[in-house]
């Protein structure tokens, strides 16, 4: 059995741990672990969490396959989005699945739920930031309609990597789209 449930405030411990351990085991065997352990404190902490959770344009979901929680999702609306900061989009700011979940469809669970959320606001795309050498994201997001934009930088520890925009359409008339999706410094988690 599948759940999708919108998180609170009481699961920001609960968040914590799991995106740690879903970062760690998306990245740590492409860097260091020094650069892994930099980034994981940083970006992770409590202090930033619950700042970030503070944001009313920001929305926290937690998936839970047989009762077990399995992965989460972090979406912004404009005001709290990373870059692009259009009042169209939504930004698909974090979604991850443990390893021992993934192959089940969660991923796929968790991007329906951002996109009906999005139709539901009549908003007109989604829109992230991946990592280029992060293949099976990028394939996942490739399979959802999602096309490259532009790219930016990413700081990890002390190192500068990047990271490609990607967008997925919502609406059919292109001419009705906002068309923002510029490069920028600004970098989004992935």
């Amino acid at each position: 059995m599948i759940l999708i449930k919108e998180c609170s405030l009481d699961d920001l411990i609960d968040y914590q741990k799991i995106s740690c351990q879903t970062y760690y085991e998306t990245f740590a065997g492409m860097n260091t672990q020094a650069t892994m352990q930099a980034y994981l404190e940083e970006a992770f902490n409590l202090e930033k969490l619950r700042n970030e959770w503070l944001n009313e344009a920001s929305f926290f979901y937690f998936i839970f396959y047989n009762e077990q929680l399995a992965g989460y999702m972090k979406l912004n609306e404009c005001k709290a989005q990373t870059d692009i900061k259009d009042p169209l989009s939504l930004e698909v700011e974090r979604i991850y699945v443990l390893n021992d979940f993934q192959g089940n469809g969660l991923g796929r669970q968790l991007m329906d739920k951002a996109v009906a959320l999005a139709k539901a606001h009549k908003l007109n795309y989604l829109w992230l930031g991946v990592w280029e050498h992060n293949k099976k994201a990028l394939s996942f997001y490739q399979k959802h309609n999602f096309y490259k934009i532009g790219s930016h930088d990413f700081i990890m520890g002390d190192e500068i990597q990047t990271d490609y925009l990607m967008r997925k359409d919502l609406v059919t008339d292109r001419n009705m789209m906002n068309t923002t999706g510029q490069e920028s410094s600004q970098s989004p988690s992935r």
